[in-house]
């Protein structure tokens, strides 16, 4: 069996760190949530303000994360979406890292607006292979309520568990 690490960056309502947890719980993988040095702060308004400047300058904010990948076979990295794209924070933790030979599993959450993520993640793990991926989406107001039928987030969780266990 391959051996697993689940690393996410989640903020708001926390469906990033519900599909993380999922995915954690049926393969006994690590798992490793990315936090900014820097917390977001004020309304979710704010927020959502705020992560607008920071996707349209590329900022890369600093992230406390400390873990080795050369000690796993396969990392899932989990993001929300931001403006269309993977959230600051994942950009930062993807852009330091060293892709090449690895694999990968990449999965998203977002209200509606699902934009290029994956495309994006996989563009910032050049050299790694992309072995699954799955779009989640919750409803568009902001909220917890899961959209993607349960049965399609199992089914991918099932196909990731299967190819570790290769």
């Amino acid at each position: 069996m391959k051996k697993l690490l689940i690393v996410y960056y989640s903020w708001s309502n926390g469906n990033t760190k519900r599909i993380a947890e999922m995915l954690q719980k049926e393969t006994n993988a690590d798992i490793k949530r990315i936090e900014t040095l820097e917390p977001y702060e004020g309304s979710y308004d704010d927020v959502v303000e705020q992560g607008h400047r920071e996707v349209n300058k590329g900022f890369l904010p600093k992230i406390n994360l400390d873990v080795d990948l050369d000690a796993y076979d396969v990392i899932a990295i989990g993001t929300p979406t931001w403006w269309y794209t993977m959230a600051p924070a994942v950009k930062t933790f993807l852009t330091s890292q060293e892709w090449k030979g690895k694999k990968i599993v990449l999965f998203m959450t977002n209200g509606g607006w699902p934009g290029h993520v994956i495309q994006d993640m996989k563009k910032a793990c050049t050299g790694a292979e992309c072995i699954s991926s799955i779009e989640i989406r919750f409803d568009s107001n902001g909220k917890d309520h899961l959209e993607t039928p349960i049965h399609e987030i199992n089914g991918w969780i099932r196909n990731v568990k299967a190819k570790i266990e290769l």
